[in-house]
């Protein structure tokens, strides 16, 4: 499956909930979001087929996202029949991880291949602030511990943010330090808003790094299907990653298509530009038909995001992360 770029479409983010545990400073406003009605959200057999025709198409590579994945019923029996799909080679998570160590087995079974834990500092009270619950960095910490020994990949998402955590990169980047695990620093993007003044861009975040770190040596190995670049510390297990989604952007080389847990196609995170799936599907069109709108969307794929440049308001997606899907 390509755009009209050249671009191979072989990675489907689908986010099947809006609701979430947590309630992140850059993730939603303090009071929450209005939930999306019940009847709103695709069903579990809604999603699979459109999953399955996705794999038809030519996706590979399916990442579970939210709100908040683990707090849906279901979410081991979706990944064990994701699994079983002809086509899907990955199936990975992002997750905040709080409920994790009580289906980690069972996800790892159904075929989970990776998971992605969201860590933005290694403070209690800060953690308390930035997610707005209370006492539960523990917990994350040891779903990242449990994680990494039951052999899953996995990475921890740290959002680099100016005067919030920028204290603390290297010793969050430190998890990765005694096990082979990827530390990954995203770039804060100003998603549903207009506030740069947090973002650290990737070079004075290795600059950051190398001053407590040392020398940063390029990592090959690959640990994803995702843009980021990785570097081995001096004496480090796992590796440091950068998600430079900002500074150097990569809309070149982009793989990914998004679901939102209504069913609308987003075609790239900035921009509200895409198609609604979940009508089609009511409505008991066929596969074909799907596939044909499907492909027909990829059309208005952008070719490049504008996050730096708003002179281009068109079509621009004011919505929270939460409601997107990230």
């Amino acid at each position: 499956m390509k755009d009209r770029y050249g671009r191979v479409i072989d990675y489907l983010r689908v986010s099947v909930t809006d609701r979430c545990n947590f309630r992140c400073v850059y993730c939603m406003p303090p009071d929450g979001i209005p939930s999306v009605s019940h009847d709103d959200i695709l069903r579990y057999e809604e999603l699979l087929r459109l999953i399955r025709i996705f794999a038809e198409l030519g996706i590979k590579h399916i990442r579970l996202t939210g709100g908040e994945p683990t707090v849906r019923r279901g979410l081991v029996k979706l990944v064990r029949e994701i699994h079983d799909m002809p086509g899907i080679e990955t199936i990975s998570m992002t997750t905040n991880g709080f409920l994790l160590p009580t289906l980690l087995d069972d996800l790892k079974d159904a075929g989970l291949s990776s998971v992605n834990i969201s860590l933005d500092t290694l403070k209690e009270e800060r953690f308390d602030e930035i997610t707005r619950t209370q006492g539960n960095l523990p917990q994350v910490l040891d779903a990242i511990r449990l994680a990494e020994e039951s052999g899953l990949n996995t990475k921890v998402n740290c959002v680099a943010m100016r005067g919030v955590n920028d204290d603390e990169l290297a010793d969050i980047a430190s998890l990765a330090k005694d096990r082979d695990i990827g530390v990954r620093f995203i770039e804060y993007m100003p998603i549903g808003k207009h506030d740069y003044e947090q973002a650290i861009y990737k070079d004075e975040l290795l600059d950051l790094l190398r001053s407590s770190l040392g020398e940063l040596t390029e990592d090959p190995s690959p640990r994803g299907n995702g843009p980021a670049v990785y570097y081995k510390p001096e004496g480090f297990q796992g590796s440091v990653g950068v998600i430079s989604a900002m500074s150097h952007a990569f809309c070149d080389t982009c793989n990914r298509v998004r679901m939102t847990p209504e069913g609308f196609l987003k075609l790239c995170l900035q921009y509200d530009v895409g198609v609604n799936l979940r009508s089609p599907v009511r409505q008991d069109l066929t596969d074909d038909q799907i596939k044909q709108l499907i492909l027909a969307s990829l059309d208005r794929k952008p070719e490049h995001h504008t996050f730096l440049d708003y002179a281009e308001k068109q079509d621009i997606d004011t919505r929270d992360m939460s409601l997107i899907g990230g």
